[in-house]
């Protein structure tokens, strides 16, 4: 997640002006007044990937001579702490309500014997958190280094793991050579065309779902002036859904984006575009809410599930897909802290719960040892459910008790 630049509203094309102006005239939904249920198991409603009906410029790849990826060898998991009752672990309740809860990290972290427990006795999805991001498997303009995602995907089959792909489209985490050079908006087309359908096609029938737009909006609402929008337009959005669809038709493909989570300017426009692209024939399969939160001022109970709810009103999917919770600008004790990040955690997922399209809960990152959030603000922090010895904190609880009481 980034800080966002404020700027004007970029012009959009006619057609998707006149569906965004419709959608915008849509109000937003009163304030449900009812008590937080139970969402029906996924197999009742499943999540059938939207088939495209749009018709944006597409590209064939090239063929590429991927080199042969080595599998680590994974280490056996080291029993360490864990619930007297293995049936009590969040896998296992999660399981048990046909639902997913994961967390992000890398195939490097899998040499650590404990960290492979944790993560395999607590968790049924695996989130890249790096190994898919352009830099990382799309060095060059002809290269292309899958190595790191194939070890994770492999780790995922081994431990019947679900893997939430991240990310396709986004301005941040590319190669400095993807900047470089002067192109035709024919040749940008191509360029992303190219990069999102070699990934997806890559890794087809093996991903749940895939952050297929990352971090599309200002906090204000417009649409950020990203490469891709200065490069394409707006329709750089539809057009990488359109792609990733007809590279991997099994895979659910979400709009990821972070402080919109709540009721204000960036969820109303989210939701607007998102609207925009259901009538425009669009293959978008749910919105993905961020949720890096604060101790203070998170969104409310009734905001999240009104905002959810919406969401799932137009038959989209909603996920929880980078959760975490800074301690960092609160100078209260320890003990009154994690009672408050605990406290957050449980709004969110009871709101998660309460909304039936609500069915991925995944934190970003495992315990507090590997938080990005530390590296990010130079501050020491403890966003997560594990404390850096990997041990549960009062978070961990108050998601477990939700899990087992309906």
């Amino acid at each position: 997640m980034v800080k966002s630049q404020s700027m004007q509203p970029h012009r959009i094309p006619l057609l998707v002006l006149t569906l965004w102006m419709s959608a915008c005239s849509v109000a937003l939904p009163s304030l449900p007044d009812r008590t937080p249920g139970v969402s029906p198991p996924i197999s009742d409603t499943p999540s059938v990937p939207r088939p495209s009906k749009t018709k944006f410029p597409s590209c064939e790849p090239p063929a590429i001579s991927f080199p042969q990826t080595t599998i680590p060898e994974f280490p056996s998991p080291v029993q360490t702490s864990s619930p007297s009752d293995l049936n009590l672990t969040l896998r296992k309740l999660a399981d048990q309500r046909d639902m997913y809860i994961g967390a992000a990290g890398d195939a490097s972290q899998y040499s650590d014997p404990e960290y492979v427990q944790l993560l395999t006795q607590e968790f049924n999805m695996i989130a890249a958190e790096n190994a898919m991001k352009w830099q990382v498997l799309h060095p060059e303009p002809d290269r292309y280094d899958f190595s790191a995602g194939d070890a994770l995907v492999a780790f995922a089959k081994i431990h019947n793991m679900a893997v939430y792909g991240h990310v396709l489209v986004w301005d941040y985490g590319y190669p400095a050579w993807v900047a470089e050079g002067n192109r035709s908006r024919d040749e940008w087309i191509q360029l992303l065309c190219t990069h999102v359908k070699t990934v997806a096609n890559h890794y087809r029938g093996q991903i749940y779902a895939w952050h297929v737009v990352n971090e599309a909006f200002e906090n204000d609402g417009s649409l950020r002036k990203t490469l891709w929008m200065q490069a394409i337009g707006p329709e750089y959005i539809a057009m990488a859904f359109q792609w990733a669809r007809e590279a991997d038709p099994g895979a659910l493909l979400i709009l990821n984006d972070h402080f919109g989570e709540g009721l204000n300017e960036k969820s109303e426009a989210i939701y607007a575009l998102v609207q925009g692209l259901l009538q425009m024939g669009v293959p978008i399969d749910g919105v993905g809410m961020q949720m890096h939160l604060w101790l203070w001022g998170p969104p409310t109970s009734q905001e999240l599930e009104a905002n959810m709810q919406r969401l799932a009103d137009l038959d989209l999917d909603v996920h929880i897909t980078e959760m975490d919770v800074r301690t960092q600008q609160s100078s209260d004790s320890e003990e009154v802290k994690l009672a408050a990040q605990a406290d957050t955690y449980r709004k969110v997922f009871a709101a998660c719960l309460a909304t039936q399209r609500c069915k991925v809960f995944v934190t970003w990152g495992l315990t507090d040892r590997y938080s990005w959030i530390p590296i990010h603000t130079g501050h020491p922090d403890a966003p997560l459910l594990f404390d850096e010895n990997g041990l549960p904190k009062p978070a961990y609880f108050a998601i477990r008790v939700l899990l087992k009481n309906p």
